[in-house]
């Protein structure tokens, strides 16, 4: 059954972090957004992020996209109309956040009506992926680094991935070598420098840690340097990931066709929401690039769950909303001996308490 949009509902919510991602990310900010249809019908959604500008997330719903949304069709097909209409405040980032909070809201109105989880709706092609360990740690002292490294190897996962980004290199392959060293040769490992470096330190440093038998080297530059990440590309033999702070389809492409990326790493929330996502998705298969799904494992492993290929799901520890004990009920999708496994819950399976 469609209907028109009767209502538009948002929530700040502060998750505090059972382990903080720095002295300045001690809670995670979402914004739950409920839609109601015409006929009493709800769907439930959300948009996430982790220190700054829920508020703003927030305003923009209620002041901007609300009122649009209103008498229209409640399914996922406004996407580009919605995103037309919010284009003047930017591209991506702040609008494309808020956008998905819409979208999952839409999406998950029309799965619970159906009976669906969001992967069998898609045309689920596995019952479980390998998951690999990433953690916000930086910060961490070595040997704090190496037991969480050591949790990760001995709970079952297939890869881990460590933050780089130290001010002396040496420290970083001290802190990469010890990981490799506790972790053996069998198991993944990926480092991600948070858009830290400039381009002649990304190609030192990459050259430097390159030994350690690395699957990519992520976000070394700043998202938005598509002639750097190009040219360290081209200088380097690890592959670079990037996208977790890429917020269009268009912005892919343009990665893409610069031959600046290797895998993909589309954030749902970041992106807009599960419509964009597939679209990402897609542009990476055509173009047979790789695709890892960046953070929040209990809708990004649904979505990977319906991927033709396999496809790697990041779980962050201390970071997925079950744990954290602020979801209504579970989501259904769990981390088990480091596989993702479950996500038949209908609807996109999360609700916020």
């Amino acid at each position: 059954m469609t209907g028109s949009i009767e209502g538009v509902r948002t929530r700040v919510i502060r998750v505090p972090l059972s382990r903080p991602w720095g002295p300045d990310v001690r809670d995670l900010g979402v914004v739950e957004v409920e839609i109601t249809r015409d006929d009493g019908a709800t769907g439930h959604g959300f948009s996430w992020t982790p220190s700054i500008g829920a508020t703003a997330v927030d305003a923009l719903l209620r002041d901007d996209l609300a009122p649009w949304l209103i008498g229209r069709a409640a399914v996922p097909e406004l996407w580009q109309g919605a995103w037309e209409h919010i284009h003047e405040a930017g591209g991506g980032g702040i609008t494309t956040i808020a956008l998905a909070g819409v979208d999952l809201a839409l999406w998950d109105l029309g799965l619970r009506e159906r009976g669906l989880s969001l992967a069998r709706a898609l045309g689920r092609r596995h019952e479980s992926l390998p998951a690999y360990g990433s953690g916000v740690n930086l910060h961490y002292p070595l040997e704090e680094l190496v037991a969480q490294a050591a949790r990760w190897r001995d709970a079952g996962y297939g890869g881990v991935k460590i933050k780089v980004g130290k001010p002396d290199l040496a420290e970083d392959v001290d802190r990469v070598a010890a990981v490799r060293e506790t972790i053996g040769p069998g198991i993944r490992l990926m480092i991600d420098a948070n858009q830290r470096w400039d381009l002649d330190r990304a190609v030192m440093s990459v050259h430097a840690l390159e030994k350690f038998d690395l699957v990519w080297i992520e976000e070394p530059l700043r998202s938005d340097d598509t002639r750097g990440y190009r040219v360290l590309r081209s200088a380097v033999d690890v592959p670079v990931a990037l996208g977790e702070n890429v917020h269009t389809v268009h912005r892919f492409r343009d990665l893409i066709d610069a031959e600046a990326i290797d895998v993909l790493q589309p954030n749902v929330v970041r992106v807009g929401g599960i419509t964009p996502f597939l679209a990402i998705a897609e542009l990476a298969r055509e173009s047979g690039l790789g695709l890892a799904p960046h953070l929040l494992p209990e809708l990004s492993a649904q979505l990977a769950f319906a991927m033709p290929e396999e496809t790697w799901v990041e779980d962050v520890e201390d970071a997925r909303f079950t744990p954290l004990g602020v979801l209504a009920a579970p989501s259904g999708v769990d981390i088990v001996a480091g596989r993702a496994v479950g996500g038949d819950a209908p609807g996109i399976g999360i609700r916020f308490a």
